[in-house]
């Protein structure tokens, strides 16, 4: 489950408005309060006629002691009754069971609440937190000749670093191929965040499957609210990862932390798949929207006190690759109903791309609180000997390289038609130059 019982129980208006506030229909949080109702009925049924089998077959070795023949009718009346009993806590047991699986399906629909700082509503009533760094124009005068800056697909197909119908001939629309210094491009970005979130931010690296099984899925939330979007290996029951996030937070499913054990904070790569690509003939030029993609994820466990500032801390991380790339950008905060049915609050960074005149989207920042850690029973002891609590999972994108690779290639095009390299990257690549082929 997400939502816990004793918070359904006692918070039904939050959570129902909860619902509201991010576009959910509030009539399952009424229909999950009938079924706990029903739920706490039939277990007081059960534990009742529990107790009275138990004390008619302490009745039965009473009775017998006390001189009353074992095949005798007052000896047969109290095993009738224990039978007769048992009778029905077996179907009470039957009925329990079956209201608790639909009670479990229905509080996994149950969105998480939005902090109480969130704007509620949709796109439109998202925040700008902050900005950074200048807003290059698409036209410009360079060394008195006017220029235009081109969209980033046009500098790749001169540049030859990738190609998207070679792309589309090996598997479908939106599985780029990358080639010459686009693959590079790709392992030097790739390379360069893990070392900076490593080194620098003391994250522990993980490389993890590319797939995982239902339980994975469904632990972080992606099932059954995002299952429509997730590309399935049916034979196996496996699903490809839409985001490392999914394997690395079910690292520590079923696990209990001692406090001293908290924070945990990973830094991982992995590519990452997703069925929906936008709607038909919107981004559908370049690589803005694809089916595969790289990424490098950033994911924490944290203790509740502490997960307020982590998430401002996790944005930041991801702000400091893109100012080590130069990229102008911006930090959103997310509305009720732009901000998914898991988080509990959201940050979006989004880059400046001079070429298409646009913000892209390169990273989502997120703190869950208890919602994924209950789904999946990581918990944590406050002191050595407590009752474990359930820890906070946080996580963010450190960062997602397509729309990063665009936003690179549009910022960077020169009037020339070859591409400077950004400083940082230049030890990765080793150039800070890139040229046509066959060009000087």
């Amino acid at each position: 489950m997400s939502i816990g019982l004793a918070r359904l129980r006692e918070e039904p208006d939050r959570i129902r408005q909860g619902a509201i506030d991010k576009g959910e229909d509030p009539a399952i949080v009424d229909q999950a309060l009938a079924l706990e109702g029903q739920r706490r009925q039939l277990l007081g049924d059960s534990d009742r006629l529990k107790a009275e089998r138990n004390a008619a077959s302490k009745q039965i070795g009473e009775a017998i002691r006390a001189g009353a023949a074992p095949n005798g009718p007052e000896v047969a009346a109290l095993r009738q009754a224990s039978t007769d009993a048992g009778t029905t806590i077996a179907k009470l047991d039957a009925e329990l069971a079956a209201t608790e699986s639909q009670l479990e399906e229905l509080l996994l629909r149950i969105p998480n609440p939005a902090d109480p700082d969130v704007p509620v509503g949709d796109a439109s009533a998202n925040q700008v937190v902050r900005t950074w760094g200048e807003l290059l124009p698409k036209d410009a005068v360079v060394d008195g000749a006017a220029w235009t800056r081109r969209p980033h697909w046009e500098v790749a197909a001169d540049l030859k670093m990738f190609d998207l119908e070679r792309g589309a001939k090996i598997t479908g629309s939106g599985f780029p191929v990358y080639t010459g210094q686009g693959s590079r491009l790709q392992r030097a970005l790739i390379d360069f965040m893990l070392d900076i979130h490593t080194a620098e931010h003391g994250m522990t690296e993980i490389w993890p499957p590319a797939l995982v099984n239902a339980a994975s899925a469904r632990g972080t939330g992606q099932i059954p609210d995002k299952e429509d979007l997730m590309y399935i290996v049916t034979r196996d029951e496996l699903y490809l990862v839409p985001t490392a996030e999914v394997p690395v937070t079910n690292l520590h499913r079923d696990e209990i932390f001692e406090a001293d054990q908290l924070p945990l904070r990973y830094a991982a790569y992995s590519p990452c798949f997703r069925r929906e690509a936008g709607a038909a003939g919107k981004d559908t030029r370049g690589i803005l929207r694809v089916h595969q993609f790289d990424k490098v994820e950033m994911v924490f466990f944290e203790k509740p006190e502490a997960s307020t500032e982590a998430l401002e801390w996790l944005t930041g991380r991801a702000e400091v690759i893109l100012q080590r790339l130069g990229l102008a950008y911006r930090v959103l905060l997310m509305a009720t109903k732009d901000m998914g049915f898991v988080q509990a609050k959201k940050y979006d960074l989004e880059v400046w791309a001079p070429g298409v005149e646009r913000w892209l989207e390169v990273s989502s920042c997120s703190n869950f609180r208890d919602y994924q850690a209950r789904r999946m029973a990581i918990r944590y002891r406050p002191e050595p000997g407590a009752k474990p609590e359930l820890v906070h999972t946080l996580n963010g994108s450190g960062l997602a390289l397509a729309r990063t690779v665009a936003a690179i290639l549009e910022t960077y095009q020169q009037p020339d038609g070859s591409m400077t390299v950004p400083e940082a990257l230049s030890p990765y690549m080793r150039t800070d130059r890139i040229v046509r082929q066959g060009a000087r």
